[in-house]
C-alpha cells in the first residue's frame, strides 16, 4: 500500500502543479492588470491628457482613457476590446453589458503604427475611450481587455481603470505610525468622510473603502470600517489597516540614450542577434542606511528616446536590461522581484529575480522600451501577495509617497459598487 499511496501524492502534487501552469497560460479573464501573450509589451492606460496620471476619469464627462500597447510579431492583427464592471474588490459585478455600456458593447483598435528605425521591430497600437458609440452608465471599477480576431476567448492583455462620482469629500491626514520603531518606519493615513448631502444607511455594511500606496494593487488595503461615526460625517482612524511601510526613494535607470553612458549604467552592448542590452551597476541594501530625498516618479516611468527627435512611441527601441543585487544568502520563505510600473506592479516569474550562487547575489534581465524607469526590490514571501521592501530597501516615515483613497458604496435595492468619492494626496504636500 506504501508504494500506491507516494504514487498517489505524486500524482496529485503533479495535476495541481499542471493546474496551476494551465491556469497561469491560458486565456481566462483576469480581473486584475495582465498580459497573456509573449510578444505584447510596454502596455499603458491612463487619463489621456497626462501620460503620469492613473487610469481614472469622472463620471458623465468628456474624459478618456488612452491605451497603447507594443506587438512584437510585426505584423497587422485585428485587436478589439470591451469592458466589465467589477465591485469594490475586482470581482466580476452581477450587472448586465447592457446595464452599464450605452451604445456598442465592443472596440476595434484600428489605430496602428510601424516602428522606425529601431532594431527591435514592434508594432505599436492605441486606442482612446469611451466614445459616443461606446458610453459608461455607471461608475465604479472596471477591467477593460483587448482580444485577438474577434474572439473574446483569445484574450491579449487586462487593465484596471476606475470611474468616480463627486458625491461625498474625503479629507485626510497622514502622520508618523504611533509606538515601537513603527513610528520611523510607517505612514499613516487618518481620514474623515464627508457625506452630509449624500444618505448613508449603513456604512459598516453599504460602504467599502480601499486605500492605495503609488497607484500598487499588492498591497492596497481593503474593508476599512469607520471609527466613529456621526450625523454627515465618518471618521477613521487608530486603524493599523491604514498604515503602510514607509520605503525609501525608488531605484532609477536611465536608457533615454543608448549612446551614453548615464549615472546607473555600467555597460551597453549588442549581441549577435543585435538586440541592445544594457548592465546595471550592483545594487546594494539601503535597509540599514539613513533617509536621503531625490525626486522619483514614485514607480513609473517615462518612455523617450533622446537620440532621435522623431515620434517616441514609434522611435524608441527595446533594450535587455540586466539587474544585479549582492545577497550573501538565498533568502529562505520566499523571492525576490523587481517591482515598479515597468513589471506592471505584478510578482510573478516574468520578473522573479534567481540567486546567482557564483555571484552570490540575485539577477534579473527585463526586456523594455527606451526611458527612464523607477524600481525597488521586493521580497514576496510564500502563500502572500503583498510585497515586502524592508529587507533591502528599508523602510522610513518620511520618504515621499502617493496615495489615493477610494470610496464605494452599495445602496439599498442595486447590486453594484459605486464608486462615489476618491482623494488623491502625497505624503510630503500638504
Amino acid at each position: 500500500m506504501k508504494p500506491l499511496c507516494i504514487f498517489i501524492a505524486l500524482f496529485s502534487s503533479l495535476a495541481a502543479y499542471s493546474q496551476k501552469e494551465e491556469y497561469v497560460n491560458d486565456n481566462h479573464l483576469r480581473y486584475e492588470d495582465y498580459i497573456y501573450k509573449p510578444y505584447i509589451k510596454t502596455v499603458q492606460l491612463y487619463e489621456s491628457t497626462w501620460e503620469f496620471s492613473p487610469p481614472l476619469i469622472e463620471f458623465n464627462t468628456a474624459q478618456q482613457l488612452q491605451l497603447s500597447f507594443d506587438d512584437l510579431d510585426v505584423d497587422k492583427k485585428q485587436y478589439s476590446l470591451t469592458l466589465v464592471h467589477c465591485d469594490a474588490k475586482w470581482n466580476p459585478s452581477d450587472l448586465m453589458i447592457s446595464e452599464y455600456l450605452q451604445g456598442y458593447f465592443d472596440m476595434n483598435i484600428i489605430n496602428f503604427s510601424f516602428s522606425i528605425n529601431t532594431l527591435t521591430k514592434y508594432t505599436h497600437y492605441s486606442v482612446l475611450f469611451p466614445t459616443q458609440n461606446m458610453q459608461l452608465t455607471k461608475s465604479g471599477n472596471y477591467i477593460v481587455y483587448v482580444y485577438q480576431n474577434g474572439d473574446k476567448e483569445n484574450i491579449v492583455l487586462s487593465r484596471r481603470f476606475m470611474v468616480f462620482q463627486n458625491k461625498i469629500t474625503v479629507v485626510s491626514n497622514i502622520r508618523q505610525q504611533i509606538g515601537n520603531d513603527d513610528q520611523y518606519a510607517k505612514q499613516h493615513i487618518d481620514f474623515n468622510i464627508i457625506n452630509s448631502s449624500y444618505d448613508i444607511t449603513n456604512p459598516y455594511t453599504d460602504m467599502k473603502v480601499v486605500l492605495t500606496q503609488n497607484n500598487r494593487w499588492d498591497n492596497a488595503v481593503y474593508d476599512i470600517k469607520p471609527t466613529y461615526t456621526a450625523p454627515g460625517q465618518l471618521t477613521y482612524s487608530l486603524d493599523d489597516a491604514s498604515t503602510f511601510n514607509g520605503g525609501s526613494e525608488f531605484r532609477y535607470f536611465d536608457t533615454r540614450s543608448l549612446r551614453t553612458y548615464t549615472e546607473r549604467i555600467k555597460n551597453i552592448y549588442k549581441d549577435s542577434s543585435s538586440t541592445y542590452h544594457v548592465e546595471l551597476y550592483p545594487e546594494e541594501s539601503r535597509a540599514t542606511k539613513n533617509y536621503i530625498f531625490y525626486n522619483d516618479l514614485n514607480g513609473g516611468f517615462l518612455l523617450k528616446n533622446q537620440d532621435t527627435r522623431g515620434n517616441q512611441d514609434l522611435e524608441s527601441d527595446y533594450v535587455w536590461v540586466h539587474f544585479f543585487m549582492p545577497y550573501l544568502d538565498a533568502a529562505p520563505g520566499g523571492n525576490f522581484y523587481v517591482l515598479g510600473k515597468i513589471t506592471n506592479w505584478k510578482l510573478d516569474k516574468s520578473n522573479r529575480m534567481t540567486y546567482n550562487y557564483q555571484r552570490l547575489g540575485y539577477e534579473c534581465s527585463l526586456f523594455v522600451k527606451q526611458g527612464y524607469y523607477n524600481y525597488i526590490f521586493a521580497f514576496l514571501p510564500d502563500k502572500t501577495k503583498a510585497g515586502d521592501e524592508t529587507l533591502v530597501e528599508g523602510n522610513h516615515w518620511e520618504t515621499e509617497n502617493d496615495y489615493t483613497i477610494y470610496v464605494y458604496h452599495r445602496q439599498r435595492a442595486t447590486y453594484y459598487d459605486q464608486l462615489i468619492g476618491i482623494k488623491k494626496f502625497n505624503s510630503l504636500k500638504k
